[in-house]
C-alpha cells in the first residue's frame, strides 16, 4: 500500500473536516522510458488541503517525466504527456478509496482494498 504524505500530525477527525471543505488525497504520475522500456508509475498518496491547488506537490514528478519519459518508443511520448496532463491537472483523485480505507478502520474491520 502507499504511503501517505503531507498529514503533518493531523487526527483522523481533522482530516475528514478538511476533506468536508474540499480537501483531498492524490497520486502524481511519472513516467521514465529507456529506448524500448517505457514505465509509468504512480508516487504515493499526499494529502492537499482545501486551500492547495496540489500542482507544486507534483512538480518534482512532472520534471521527472519531462526530462526521462520521451524516450521510448513508441509509448515514451504518450505516456509522458499523460503524466504531465495529470499532475497539472492535480493528480489523481484517491479521496474516496482512503477515505474507505480509513472508515473500515474505524469501525475495526479488516481494509480488504488497496489503493490504486
Amino acid at each position: 500500500m502507499a504511503a501517505i504524505k503531507n498529514l503533518n500530525g493531523l487526527t483522523a477527525e481533522q482530516v475528514s473536516r478538511e476533506i468536508q471543505r474540499g480537501g483531498r488525497f492524490v497520486m502524481y504520475q511519472y513516467t521514465v522510458s529507456l529506448l524500448v522500456v517505457t514505465l509509468q508509475r504512480s508516487s504515493d498518496i499526499y494529502f492537499i488541503s482545501a486551500d492547495e491547488k496540489g500542482i507544486a506537490e507534483g512538480m518534482g514528478f512532472t520534471l521527472l517525466s519531462f526530462t526521462l519519459g520521451w524516450w521510448g518508443l513508441p509509448w515514451g511520448p504518450i505516456r509522458t504527456v499523460s503524466s504531465i496532463a495529470c499532475n497539472l491537472s492535480g493528480g489523481k483523485d484517491v479521496t474516496q478509496e482512503v477515505m474507505a480505507l480509513m472508515d473500515a478502520f474505524d469501525n475495526g474491520k479488516p481494509a480488504s482494498r488497496q489503493v490504486a
